[in-house]
């Protein structure tokens, strides 16, 4: 007799909600995302809030060499769809990507000149545009919005942790509270809305990061991306963990596997999954080196103990008080 695979709420065989799925199925393909460096800063380095920005933070360490040097905002694009285009054959869709720092941390009029020039190439279908959820307010997300009527735009904010706790040793320089407003006020106008979650900061135990699924599932999140901490080169956090080393917990990568695993069993079904792992350079990476596997791989390993285990994403959560998209 052959054993029918279980079709999962989200309509395929994959036993978590994939973004690559998602984007495809509303979009026709691929979108490609290509990074583009315009500046900025943030308000935990200027002096606004603080200064030397997130401890864990090295912006080398994730910036393309096209998007390095006096570059402006059009040749960044240029270079990097070329260099896109001859590593992905088959991409329907391009986004600039506003990555490096807080992309909404400045007047309405100066993001409005740098969206619009990015948007101007022609190779450009709209933005994604990473940031912190104390840099956007009712102006940035109502221009977004009538942005969005044209064009595709998708909004990253930097969630890292739902303890204020964890985001004062961090040096965030905002609270889990003001990241909930700010996900709220971007769904309700209809914005694609992505959040980033660190695992492993410190002080925060396995039972801590477990309880943020709970958390994260009742929000009006599009999806999540999920990286485990890793020590960055020429970074606060580098230093206080050569220092003292046992004050952190890293994860082995059969420890993290598992682990992402159980997140997943408690987090909302409808919020998808747009990264499992983060991936920084050896060449910037202190620890953990997990053997320099690709992120690709650690992703295939995950789904294969699903498989094996029987389980997906959701399958201990409960439904009491989910946002319902």
């Amino acid at each position: 007799m052959i054993r029918q695979k279980k079709t999962y709420s989200w309509g395929d065989q994959r036993r978590y909600n994939s973004y690559s799925r998602r984007i495809r199925e509303k979009y026709g393909g691929r979108i490609q995302k290509v990074s583009v460096n315009a500046g900025f800063t943030c308000p935990n380095r200027d002096g606004s809030k603080g200064y030397g920005g997130c401890i864990y933070c090295n912006n080398e360490s994730f910036t393309p060499s096209y998007c390095v040097g006096d570059h402006d905002i059009f040749s960044q694009i240029e270079q990097g769809i070329t260099f896109l285009k001859r590593r992905y054959k088959k991409i329907s869709h391009f986004v600039a990507y506003f990555q490096p720092y807080s992309n909404t941390y400045a007047s309405l009029d100066v993001l409005e000149k740098y969206y619009q020039i990015a948007l101007g190439h022609p190779g450009i279908d709209g933005l994604a545009i990473s940031t912190r959820p104390d840099c956007v307010d009712e102006k940035i997300l109502d221009y977004l919005k009538n942005l969005a009527e044209d064009h595709l735009i998708f909004l990253e904010y930097g969630i890292e942790s739902c303890d204020d706790t964890t985001l004062v040793k961090i040096n965030r320089g905002h609270t889990y509270e003001e990241t909930v407003q700010t996900i709220y006020k971007t769904a309700e106008r209809g914005l694609s809305c992505t959040g980033h979650i660190i695992f492993g900061l410190p002080g925060e135990t396995k039972e801590k990061m477990l309880i943020q699924a709970e958390l994260l599932s009742r929000l009006p999140l599009s999806a999540l991306k999920f990286h485990q901490l890793q020590i960055i080169k020429n970074t606060p956090l580098a230093d206080l963990y050569l220092n003292d080393p046992g004050l952190f917990h890293l994860f082995s990568l059969n420890e993290y596997i598992t682990f992402i695993i159980n997140f997943l069993e408690r987090l909302n079904p409808q919020i998808a999954v747009e990264r499992l792992s983060g991936e920084a350079p050896p060449r910037h990476r202190i620890t953990p080196g997990w053997g320099n596997i690709r992120s690709d791989i650690i992703q295939k390993k995950i789904e294969s103990a699903m498989e094996k285990w029987d389980t997906w994403q959701g399958k201990r959560l409960k439904n009491d008080n989910l946002f319902l998209q």
